[in-house]
């Protein structure tokens, strides 16, 4: 199963950058990376050391609901390239174990989905989410802090397809 890994959208994270709220109401902090762990969730590749980057709180949910989870994230300060959504993101190749879980199209977890995997385990784990009928996409999140890195859906679309979101 050909997976799609999708970032923030484009529009929010141009927002963000032009100084938006997050999802606090609050306007993202600016640092200088030390090129160590700065994973950015829009081009889904880690900031280098001496680029500006931005904190926040995020929530990756089309609304507030008791499974929409808030929390930090690192994005680059400046404008970044959108990740091509078929090619597996730096991010999830830049640690030992992330955790994943299931969720179902009103956004509920889906129990029995969650659940800390190896970095090189990811993908097999992410499709078996995915071929389940109540699974309708997978979140990955760090497995130390559990901050959000992307989410990832199956591929159903025809290839060559502009499937960015706005």
């Amino acid at each position: 199963m050909p997976l799609r890994y999708i970032a923030m959208p484009d529009d929010e994270a141009e927002r963000l950058q032009q100084g938006g709220s997050d999802a606090y109401g609050n306007p993202p902090e600016r640092r200088v990376s030390d090129g160590d762990g700065v994973p950015c969730r829009h081009c889904l590749r880690n900031v280098d050391a001496g680029e500006a980057y931005l904190i926040l709180a995020y929530r990756p949910f089309a609304s507030a609901q008791a499974y929409a989870e808030t929390g930090p994230i690192f994005m680059h300060a400046d404008k970044c390239p959108a990740h091509d959504e078929r090619s597996l993101p730096a991010i999830l190749t830049s640690s030992k174990d992330y955790l994943l879980r299931g969720y179902d199209a009103d956004e509920r977890i889906v129990y029995g989905t969650g659940g800390i995997v190896s970095a090189e385990g990811l993908v097999e784990r992410a499709v078996a989410l995915l071929a389940r009928p109540d699974v309708t996409f997978v979140h990955v999140r760090s497995a130390k802090y559990n901050c959000y890195q992307c989410r990832i859906e199956a591929d159903r679309e025809e290839p060559g397809a502009d499937k960015r979101r706005a």
